[in-house]
């Protein structure tokens, strides 16, 4: 493959990787079922949670509660472009979040989550997209609900 074309599609992949958690975090949690191949996958091997589909991811990452409050720092993403059309990831996250958020600004607690996404990537009529996100949580813990917002 062309170095330039190696990094193009290097950079489609990230970017896909970081739109991913702003959608969750800014925008449309739904919406990241159209990052993903028609047949995309998501899984969380432990406790077997698997994922199938647009239609069924968009009705996943829809339905987190309407008052949670999160934000994800990715770091560590490194591609590895296998053809002109596949691609692998790797990348490192670390996630803030709270229930209960009614607006304003509230205490910084310890992050609920560190953890990293194993991703494959297909180029499907020019265009990148996951075409499954693996998540391994090696720390976890309760979302607390958050308490008044900070004056």
């Amino acid at each position: 493959m062309d170095p330039f074309e190696q990094l193009l599609a290097e950079r489609a992949c990230e970017r896909l990787i970081i739109d991913f958690v702003h959608r969750l975090d800014l925008g449309e949690p739904a919406s990241v079922a159209e990052l993903f191949t028609r047949d995309g996958v998501w899984r969380w091997p432990v406790g077997g949670r698997l994922i199938e589909g647009r239609d069924a991811l968009r009705a996943y990452f829809g339905s987190r509660p309407a008052d949670r409050l999160s934000r994800r720092v990715m770091s560590n993403i490194l591609v590895t472009v296998a053809s002109a059309d596949t691609a692998e990831a790797v990348s490192y996250f670390t996630t803030y979040r709270v229930d209960g958020y009614a607006g304003g600004m509230v205490p910084a607690g310890p992050p609920v989550q560190v953890g990293h996404y194993e991703d494959t990537f297909h180029r499907v009529d020019g265009t990148w997209l996951l075409a499954s996100r693996t998540l391994h949580l090696p720390f976890g813990g309760p979302t607390p609900r958050t308490k008044a917002p900070l004056a």
